[in-house]
């Protein structure tokens, strides 16, 4: 059978030879990965098809600070070993965002919803206390409430793609409850027992997280 007709962890392709494992290995012992040591979050909410709103993807960011006003995300379908990776995401705090001009303003999406509804979580590790991590999550949302961010996905997999086609899609999130339909609904619920968490209690953890006015330009997918 040709890799074409195979696939392996959802995606088109042969399996990893005993080769490819070898050399893996062993680049992974002496090579320096600096960039990607340097994540610092895990971060898990659901991404909206700008041109398509409707459409909603989970998605599962890993975030490095590049300074206290710039962050950057990888984007992977899953948090498993053998994730398929669909997009990036820049996060700006809103005094860079008001250095921009209007047309790239409107490429970008605010945070509050995610924040405020529970959407956004920080998954916690395996073992860990969940008051203390209750509290650690709670601090990175309130960090995380004002910023805007600018995302694209490469691989479209919420239409079962086995392979990143066609172009990137600008990304957007959701502002307001009912947004998504019934899609997101089950799959929020999905995700909430997977991971273990309770969305009505995080809303209640952050009420005391102040709401920040958003930008008129920021969540174009909902203005068109």
């Amino acid at each position: 059978m040709s890799s074409v007709e195979q696939e392996t962890n959802n995606a088109m392709g042969a399996p990893l030879s005993a080769k490819s494992k070898t050399l893996e290995s062993g680049a992974a012992m002496v090579q320096n990965f600096a960039p990607v040591k340097g994540i610092c979050a895990h971060l898990n909410a659901f991404h909206i098809y700008a041109n398509e709103p409707d459409r909603c993807v989970e998605s599962n960011h890993y975030c490095t600070h590049l300074n206290e006003d710039v962050r950057q995300c990888i984007i992977y379908d899953t948090p498993e070993a053998n994730a398929r990776l669909i997009g990036v995401e820049y996060m700006i705090s809103p005094r860079l965002y008001a250095t921009l001009d209007a047309s790239e303003r409107k490429l970008w999406h605010s945070h509050v919803y995610e924040v405020k509804s529970g959407m956004l979580i920080m998954p916690s590790p395996p073992g860990m206390p969940n008051g203390l991590w209750e509290v650690a999550e709670t601090k990175e949302m309130e960090d995380v409430v004002g910023l805007y961010g600018k995302t694209y996905h490469f691989w479209q997999v919420d239409r079962g793609d086995k392979l990143p086609l066609g172009e990137a899609m600008l990304m957007g999130s959701l502002t307001k409850e009912g947004q998504g339909g019934e899609g997101l609904k089950k799959a929020w619920k999905e995700r909430d027992e997977r991971f273990g968490v309770d969305t009505q209690q995080k809303r209640e953890k952050r009420q005391g997280i102040e709401e920040p006015e958003v930008h008129p330009d920021a969540d174009q997918a909902w203005k068109k």
